[in-house]
């Protein structure tokens, strides 16, 4: 279990960077592809605001293309050094984990990119705004 009050618990739950009291989205099944962007304005607990400016989320491409280039290279490795795929299978392999882990990447980027800017903050109850 992830220990509360870490950045690795609130980018892999999803979960309000400062409180990690409730989700940031709307819907938690990131494969729900018409509604993955969708998240509450604040957190319902302590008050913080996700968008911290117009745009914030733009940021989070960056840590988007990062995130692409480890999982492909993840799948490359794996399907041509571990299962000995040729070249053009291995190509297939990085595309297919592309697409498929396209909603959590894209998700688990915006995650990443809120945590870098609003920390953790065990004693939120008493500065709620």
């Amino acid at each position: 279990m992830l220990k509360k009050g870490s950045k690795l618990n609130s980018i892999l739950t999803g979960s309000c960077p400062k409180c990690q009291e409730e989700s940031m989205y709307l819907e938690k099944n990131p494969y729900k592809v018409g509604k993955i962007f969708e998240m509450h304005e604040t957190c319902s607990h302590c008050g913080t605001r996700y968008k911290i400016e117009p745009s914030f989320f733009y940021g989070a491409m960056y840590v988007s293309y990062g995130l692409s280039i480890a999982f492909g290279v993840a799948a490359f490795i794996i399907s041509n050094v571990f299962l000995g795929l040729g070249l053009i299978h291995s190509f297939i392999a990085i595309i297919a984990t592309l697409i498929i882990t396209f909603p959590i990447i894209l998700r688990l980027s915006r995650n990443i990119w809120i945590s870098m800017f609003v920390h953790y903050d065990k004693d939120w109850k008493s500065h709620k705004r």
